[in-house]
């Protein structure tokens, strides 16, 4: 046989050879049907009732499906470099589709550059969309800001003076957010945003500036917290000025002691997001994207107004106390 011939034969072998486990490669699920796929999912901390609930949807969807869920967050939610060794970890631990609540776009970027092309990546609670990312699931901050104005218009009878206090301006959430509640009261003619103010995540900070804010502009008659601990150090400071029977105080978001001053009396309505659907959904769509289904880009999981009216019914309830079973 010559030599060319042999060549040809030897060309021949090889690309059989790769066909043959090219194809076996991608029967690998069909002929392991036990074979469960992992998702990860890295929200922004470990601790906190939002976070526990994100998980909990997200670990109903993985029993659901049958899939294996690993779990990965920081001790602390402004933790970033933490959270960037989390999202190495997750990338060695390996993993099909990710779901990631990035806590800044360096995560998000980290996230993109260990995951390979073809795993879908999906997020959570994050305002933007990145080419590489399949579906971003989420609240509507503008209308949840929307929605907090629309409340305390409403609360203090269509007139008078309110004013905007938040955490971390910097956020796209809190932008969003305060966008949301200028153009609700753009068309109010009686009702006047006063103060728009911004602390760090500081107890004592939010004490000092509530304070100066009603001594500069003492006929407020309405706060709008952008966050449950804004709202929880101002609900504190307004009761030791004794000026809850006069000032308004809506919230949002709805861990205890903003469901405590709730019932108190003191916060007047909060805007409560639903964490639940945003970790079933994003790992529902996680196994979708895994396998070649089309999934939606964009994912607004609701929010709802919360108040001392409708707090206990039996459908608030659940959105509320999403542990009690």
């Amino acid at each position: 046989m010559g030599t060319i011939k042999r060549y040809i034969i030897y060309l021949l072998l090889l690309a059989a050879t790769v066909v043959a486990f090219t194809s076996c490669d991608s029967r690998l699920d069909e002929e392991h049907p036990d074979r469960k796929k992992t998702v990860a999912l890295i929200v922004r901390m470990k601790h906190g009732d939002y976070w526990r609930t994100v998980k909990l949807g997200a670990e109903m969807a993985a029993k659901e499906y049958d899939l294996n869920l690993n779990f990965y967050a920081p001790d602390y939610e402004e933790d970033t470099q933490s959270q960037i060794e989390l999202v190495r970890q997750a990338a060695l631990d390996g993993y099909d589709a990710l779901v990631v609540a990035p806590s800044a776009d360096r995560v998000l970027q980290e996230a993109m550059a260990l995951t390979n092309p073809h795993v879908p990546i999906i997020t959570l609670d994050t305002e933007g969309q990145q080419a590489a990312v399949k579906s971003n699931i989420g609240t509507d901050n503008y209308d949840m800001g929307k929605k907090a104005c629309e409340k305390m218009v409403q609360l203090i009878g269509k007139s008078g003076q309110i004013a905007l206090m938040g955490t971390g301006r910097s956020s796209a959430n809190a932008l969003s957010r305060e966008r949301g509640v200028r153009d609700a009261i753009a068309g109010e003619k009686y009702v006047e945003l006063v103060s728009v103010s911004y602390a760090k995540l500081d107890k004592k900070l939010v004490g000092e500036l509530t304070r100066d804010l009603f001594q500069h502009n003492p006929e407020i008659k309405g706060i709008i917290a952008l966050d449950a601990s804004t709202a929880i150090d101002v609900a504190e400071e307004i009761e030791k000025m004794g000026l809850q029977e006069k000032v308004k105080i809506v919230a949002i978001d709805n861990p205890p002691e903003v469901l405590e001053y709730l019932q108190e009396g003191v916060i007047s309505a909060t805007i409560i997001q639903k964490p639940f659907s945003m970790g079933y959904l994003g790992v529902k769509y996680a196994l979708d994207a895994s396998e070649g289904r089309p999934v939606p880009s964009r994912v607004d999981t609701g929010t709802k107004v919360i108040d001392r009216g409708n707090m206990f019914w039996s459908e608030n309830q659940k959105l509320l106390f999403p542990f009690v079973k």
